[in-house]
């Protein structure tokens, strides 16, 4: 279970945050959201990190599919704490796909890319495998297509609201680097990753579907960069749902995805010791 966890905290989370804690029984995992790992400025709703923990919460499926295990998962399983975002119980498999062996293979290797990409196209057919990946997670992926530059605008003018002096107190105290916004130049696909409602349980959905399309892009290759900031500001997000949705759906992110540029690895970003994140519940005899 441990080490099917650990793979797990290798998931993307905003500003590496890992706002994730886990409660371990025999064969079952709680997990909840722990609101003390990011300062309020930086997510006033909390959304960004209930994404953060839908991703986790992904690739604890994923790690413990490779190992043998399903994972029945009750989300959102307890009404009266929000902060309890899924129930999973455990049975054995009777079978490992190998396509699950080589997604908890990526996981581990997995890395946000920030630095530019290669100009080389992206295959339709592998943004079709995206898609799909997204939509079995009920997300919604949508390339920006001929709408790129006005999702850029978008993001350029959501990347306002963190110039305020709150704002950059609070990320100079943490570890992760601020995304730079990129530029036009390169072959990158800019997609919006969509939901069909807004709340809570739509932010935990698309956790799960920004982690299916980042590890099924890492299994062929491809390199993805999350972008958060329409999150922060309505009217961009308001302005993307028009242009690039057609009206339909809340866009709660863009994903940057594209060919390496480089051949060196961009380098692993530090994650919390799993002890630090974990409880263990006493056996009932």
């Amino acid at each position: 279970m441990c080490s099917a966890l650990s793979l797990a905290c290798r998931a993307p989370s905003a500003h590496n945050c890992q706002p994730w804690r886990w409660l371990l029984a025999e064969r079952s995992v709680q997990l909840f959201l722990d609101l003390s790992r990011l300062p309020e400025v930086l997510d006033p709703t909390g959304r960004a990190q209930v994404i953060s923990c839908g991703a986790v919460l992904h690739h604890a499926r994923i790690a413990f599919a490779a190992l043998g295990w399903r994972a029945l998962v009750h989300r959102l399983p307890n009404p009266a704490q929000p902060g309890h975002l899924a129930s999973i119980q455990f049975s054995p498999r009777d079978h490992v796909a190998p396509e699950l062996v080589a997604l908890a293979g990526v996981a581990g290797q997995r890395r946000t890319e920030r630095r530019s990409f290669r100009s080389e196209l992206v295959a339709s057919e592998l943004l079709t495998e995206l898609r799909a990946a997204a939509e079995t997670e009920h997300g919604v992926l949508v390339r920006a297509a001929e709408h790129r530059s006005v999702v850029l605008e978008s993001l350029r003018r959501a990347g306002r609201f963190r110039e305020s002096a709150a704002y950059q107190s609070a990320i100079a105290e943490l570890d992760d680097p601020e995304p730079v916004l990129p530029v036009l130049g390169d072959e990158a696909v800019f997609a919006v990753l969509a939901t069909r409602g807004d709340g809570v349980d739509s932010w935990l959905a698309v956790g799960e579907a920004l982690s299916a399309v980042l590890l099924a892009a890492a299994r062929d290759g491809l390199v993805g960069c999350p972008l958060n900031h329409l999150g922060e500001v309505d009217e961009e997000r308001d302005r993307v749902r028009e242009t690039v949705l057609g009206g339909a759906g809340h866009p709660q992110l863009v994903l940057r995805l594209g060919w390496p540029a480089s051949e060196a690895p961009t380098p692993p970003t530090p994650r919390r010791v799993l002890a630090d994140s974990m409880e263990l519940l006493p056996i009932r005899r």
